[in-house]
């Protein structure tokens, strides 16, 4: 792949039309947090059909997965005792269309695409990848047509990068049910979600290095009694994306709730299904930061062709040649990422983590580098929030941070190189 589709650029113009016409009129109050971006999310998905879609690849997926238990019940075939691969998604074969709507989107409210990638990447991802049917039937169809508004909860204030081993958020066995306590902070959605992807440690009570405990994964409701949801956070940018804290104080919970129903789940512990987020969420800071380098470009060539300095535009004078220049070798770089993401997606042969985290640590910098470097070609202007750089700038340089931090990116990269 080495272009966008004529169908991609279709939807590509489609969903220009749509941002021109309910995004960059509402964009002061997105920034300002005073409007939650979910009614915006659910016009666009109601607009462009993605709801429909959704909701029904997730009907079509649990009639076949009934269907299959029920001839396994009945003695006509052998139970299947494989997962499906993690980072399954109920929009298979619908990945760059995606990417175009994440591209778009994100090069004018990235906000957007991080309240919506949760809740339909991350969350609706884990039930499909470690669900039992009964869970997928509770849950699924609500978050993939973001009825229901979700957040993925495993990071903690004392854990950062060290995610597993820092936790301290856990379990412990009461008779059928779990007594879930702690705390979780950065938490996309945290602040609105009606459901809420909860990672925890099991206190078994038998001792050891609590580094090592098994990691379970529980899927709370909004209203439940101990669970307390801390208001929006001030940042620095992202300022769409409502993040915020959860709060467990002895919270409990049954068995239904745990991910699978048992403890010794087929495909691993906890850690096994947020690696394979991480992988999909790296993937889609590449598709982020395209967007972002998308928009820089487009409106520093704008600029440079209108703005005048000493009678001439300042397209002409050769240090503007230059960023503008390193601009397209960035964004030459990352769609060719983006495209070849796609293309191995298509040929079942996704990126490794190692990969994912590659694709991330560069993407990420060079949207920051790009978004910082139209901030000083606009010059003063570039600093004021009309002409938008300054936001740009503002939100790409949560990449570098978003989905695991730049410098824990390395070490994955190295880990998957060595161990070849």
């Amino acid at each position: 792949m080495f272009e966008w589709s004529e169908t991609d650029v279709l939807i590509r113009d489609a969903v220009r039309a749509f941002i021109d016409r309910e995004i960059r009129p509402n964009l002061d109050a997105l920034d300002s947090g005073e409007l939650p971006p979910y009614l915006i999310i659910r016009k666009l998905f109601s607009q462009f059909g993605i709801d429909t879609l959704g909701g029904e690849a997730v009907d079509k997926m649990l009639a076949e997965q009934r269907a299959r238990e029920a001839a396994a019940a009945a003695g006509e075939t052998k139970p299947d005792k494989k997962e499906k691969a993690f980072g399954a998604s109920p929009f298979a074969g619908q990945e760059s269309v995606m990417a175009v709507l994440i591209g778009e989107l994100s090069g004018v409210c990235m906000g957007l695409v991080t309240a919506m990638g949760v809740s339909i990447g991350l969350a609706a991802t884990t039930i499909m990848s470690r669900g039992t049917l009964a869970q997928k039937e509770r849950w699924l169809k609500d978050i993939v047509t973001m009825t229901k508004v979700v957040s993925w909860a495993i990071t903690e204030p004392d854990s950062g990068s060290d995610a597993f081993g820092g936790m301290k958020t856990y379990v412990k066995r009461d008779g059928a049910d779990y007594i879930l306590n702690g705390r979780k902070t950065f938490i996309t959605n945290g602040p609105y979600a009606d459901v809420m992807i909860v990672y925890a440690k099991l206190d078994d009570g038998a001792g050891g290095d609590k580094r090592e405990r098994k990691v379970l994964t529980f899927v709370l409701d909004k209203g439940m009694e101990g669970l307390s949801q801390g208001k929006p956070f001030r940042k620095m940018g992202l300022h769409s994306s409502p993040t915020g804290e959860l709060f467990f104080d002895n919270v409990r919970v049954g068995r239904d709730r745990l991910l699978g129903e048992t403890e010794e789940h087929t495909s691993g512990d906890g850690r096994d299904s947020a690696r394979s987020s991480f992988t999909a969420e790296r993937i889609g800071v590449a598709f982020m930061a395209l967007g972002i380098i998308n928009e820089c470009h487009r409106l520093c060539l704008a600029y440079a062709a209108s703005r005048k300095l000493w009678g001439q535009e300042i397209g002409r004078f050769q240090l503007v040649q230059l960023k503008l220049a390193r601009m397209e070798i960035a964004r030459i770089n990352v769609q060719n990422m983006v495209f070849n993401t796609l293309e191995r997606g298509r040929a079942g042969k996704p990126p490794t983590l190692a990969e994912a985290s590659a694709m991330k640590l560069y993407a990420s910098e060079a949207a920051t580098e790009v978004a910082m470097e139209a901030v000083q070609l606009f010059g003063g202007n570039g600093y004021m929030t009309d002409y938008r750089v300054e936001q740009l700038a503002r939100d790409a340089k949560s990449l570098m941070i978003y989905a695991g931090s730049n410098e824990i990116q390395v070490t994955h990269i190295a880990k998957g190189l060595l161990a070849q």
